[in-house]
């Protein structure tokens, strides 16, 4: 099993997503790349804490690959935005690719650089090591899975044709 941490947007619907994937094993919600240890939701909202809101994906690299978990992610995000996805605007959603295991460096940079071509040096997606990703509350965990009706900027329609069976 491999592991990423992704940061794009409201992190309620990137792990609604992620859940619905063949080959996704495990997936949490929490903050990444921040200030301070043990951030909460309401610090991280109003700007105490600096954290991306972020989806730490599990996966079976015999079902599912990198570079797909990649096409996946770009297909829910604008990569070009700052600071914002959908109706989402702050520091906290922010887009990144936070990498457990920094020998998949290369090949995240590669996919992306063939993925976008020319438009590369627009995208805004920041490709780090993970080096603090902690759990969000529980009441965060699954949130839409909870909350059927809840606010989502990820069309979770997109996951069908690759839909956990």
């Amino acid at each position: 099993m491999k592991s990423i941490v992704l940061a794009g947007g409201c992190f309620w619907g990137v792990e609604a997503y992620f859940d619905q994937l063949k080959g996704v094993t495990k997936t949490s919600v929490g903050y990444v790349d921040g200030n301070k240890k043990h951030p909460t939701y309401h610090e991280v909202c109003h700007g105490v804490a600096t954290h991306a809101e972020a989806c730490e994906v599990t996966y079976d690299e015999q079902v599912v690959t990198l570079e797909q978990v990649l096409e996946h992610f770009f297909r829910i995000i604008n990569p070009f935005s700052i600071n914002r996805q959908g109706n989402d605007i702050g520091n906290q959603y922010r887009s990144g690719i936070y990498l457990n295991d920094m020998s998949d460096q290369k090949a995240v940079v590669d996919y992306m650089e063939s993925y976008f071509k020319d438009d590369y040096s627009k995208v805004q997606v920041k490709v780090k090591e993970n080096l603090d990703y902690e759990l969000a509350e529980d009441n965060h965990q699954k949130y839409l899975k909870k909350n059927p009706f809840g606010y989502c900027h990820v069309n979770l329609e997109l996951a069908k044709a690759d839909e956990k069976k």
